[in-house]
């Protein structure tokens, strides 16, 4: 299980756009040189965000790209989801199809490790995300406040 390099660059980029929102709408170009992006990619992936209503697109001069919504609004989850990343531990995308068209023995241990993971990132918003950017000291810190979830359980 691994993410991918696009739902890692979807979510700098929505970070790096949450970061200069105040300035006006930020150029794809100006979120590629800054965080050493190609900006074909990001065109690929501001597409897919646009789609999904996470982004809006500003054209003409000074145009760029602004959040559709608050940055309260926006999880880590919906950027991932709407560049059809997966955080999927399981081995068949959770189609239960996993051991020569059969449902493996770990089958359901591997499922709900996905759903705990795709929890805690729905409890992860840009919001957050900017606050800790901007007083580099929290980094990890503010994640710890999100209660742990028991995944296996002993009976």
């Amino acid at each position: 299980m691994r993410l991918t390099t696009k739902g890692r660059y979807a979510v700098t980029a929505m970070l790096d756009l949450a970061l200069h929102a105040e300035q006006g709408p930020v150029s794809l170009a100006d979120i590629a040189a800054r965080q050493t992006i190609s900006l074909s990619y990001l065109e690929q992936l501001f597409a897919r965000l646009r789609k999904q209503k996470l982004v809006q697109s500003i054209r003409g001069p000074g145009g760029g790209y602004l959040l559709f919504r608050a940055p309260e609004q926006i999880s880590v989850a919906h950027i991932i989801d709407a560049v059809d990343e997966s955080v999927d531990a399981t081995q068949c995308r959770k189609m239960g199809n996993c051991a020569r068209g059969e449902q493996c023995l770990t089958h359901d241990l591997w499922a709900e490790l996905t759903d705990h993971i795709h929890q805690f990132l729905s409890n992860i918003t840009l919001a957050r995300l900017v606050a800790d950017a901007r007083c580099p000291g929290n980094g990890r810190n503010s994640l710890r406040g999100l209660e742990p979830v028991p995944i296996l359980r002993q009976g």
